[in-house]
């Protein structure tokens, strides 16, 4: 693949890409790969940021400061840090050849979309985020409902510098890692106007048991559930046969929806909150699908989906992310058990 390039469309990138365009951005290329219904969108690869820096001087102006302030410790120093060197990045002007590979893909992405002013997310694609050893997944920013080139290229920046939040310096540290850290990748991808969305885990992560699948919704983006501030609907499901053996319909008051400012917490209209938000149907083809892509994988998955509210089933169904699940206890117990304690909790621990 061209070295050079710093722009690349999903299609045009695999797993095996991590290093080029991040992790996110490796496995959306991946699943497309795999025949799944992706959003359309485009990697801005790592080597934009580094570019970025170079440019405009703020890698260097980033390294003094850090020569500066000496022996980081302390949650204001973190604080003080993070806001420090992220100014600097959010501050600089992106240079005019690279700003203009970015707004000629939005430009395209517009077309392919039929509208001029397609809302896309921005999304973060650590190069150590979303794969096996993912110390940073989590750590960085997204930004949801961006339209327009203007405000498009404003939150690239502000990804870029959300590899200096106070958590990911902390990180670094305490990990003997340069407080410089990595480049960072950007993905850029249209906005699914989604009904409800949700995560699927094809293993247990608590208990290891990977013969159910774990899955969690809630109406609007899927941020209403991986945010875990809120009850939302669980389902427990056979791996092999995809009968679903649990179901908890969470009390579902509020979730995250697109607004005019990007995306906000909204109250749950009263007669939708005891309501599943999404059907057996589309459990069970989720499921199907997750099965099919850690078969492909080698591995458990932690995927995320969203639900077109505009599109009939099942080309409604989009993916959004994969990566390797985390397991915390790799053994064979009762999920049966281990679920009855999470519904009686609303789910709060999965």
């Amino acid at each position: 693949m061209d070295s050079e390039k710093l722009i690349f469309w999903f299609e045009e990138v695999t797993a095996k890409d991590g290093l080029l365009v991040g992790n996110k951005c490796a496995n959306l290329g991946e699943m497309i790969q795999l025949g799944m219904r992706v959003p359309p969108g485009f990697a801005i690869g790592a080597d934009a940021y580094v570019r970025f820096a170079e440019m405009t001087g703020t890698h260097q102006e980033i390294l003094m400061y850090i020569n500066r302030l000496g022996k980081i410790e302390g949650i204001e120093k973190f604080d003080e840090a993070s806001r420090t060197i992220r100014s600097m990045i959010e501050e600089k002007e992106i240079p005019p050849d690279l700003k203009d590979e970015i707004a000629l893909a939005y430009q395209e992405l517009c077309n392919r979309m039929g509208r001029s002013d397609a809302p896309v997310a921005v999304r973060s694609s650590g190069l150590s985020e979303d794969s096996a050893g993912a110390s940073f997944a989590g750590q960085f920013e997204s930004y949801l409902n961006i339209r327009g080139e203007e405000e498009l290229l404003k939150k690239v920046k502000k990804v870029w510098s959300s590899a200096f939040t106070p958590r990911a310096i902390s990180y670094r540290i305490r990990k003997g890692l340069a407080v410089e850290g990595d480049s960072i990748g950007v993905a850029v991808l249209a906005l699914v106007s989604a009904r409800a969305a949700g995560i699927t885990f094809t293993v247990d992560p608590v208990t290891g048991d990977d013969s159910k699948m774990i899955l969690e919704a809630n109406w609007g983006l899927g941020e209403g559930v991986v945010s875990g501030v809120e009850s939302v609907d669980g389902f427990v499901v056979d791996k092999e046969s995809l009968e679903i053996l649990k179901r908890h319909v969470g009390q579902k008051t509020r979730c995250v929806v697109n607004t005019e400012q990007g995306a906000d917490w909204a109250d749950v209209p009263e007669k939708m909150q005891a309501m599943p938000c999404i059907s057996d149907e589309e459990i069970i083809e989720i499921c199907r699908i997750a099965r099919s892509v850690e078969k492909s994988l080698g591995g458990p998955q932690d995927m995320e989906w969203a639900v077109d509210q505009d599109l009939p089933f099942p080309e409604s169904i989009f993916w959004v992310q994969t990566r390797p699940a985390k397991v915390a206890v790799k053994k064979m117990v009762s999920a049966a058990s281990h679920i009855a304690d999470l519904i009686a909790k609303n789910l709060g621990g999965i």
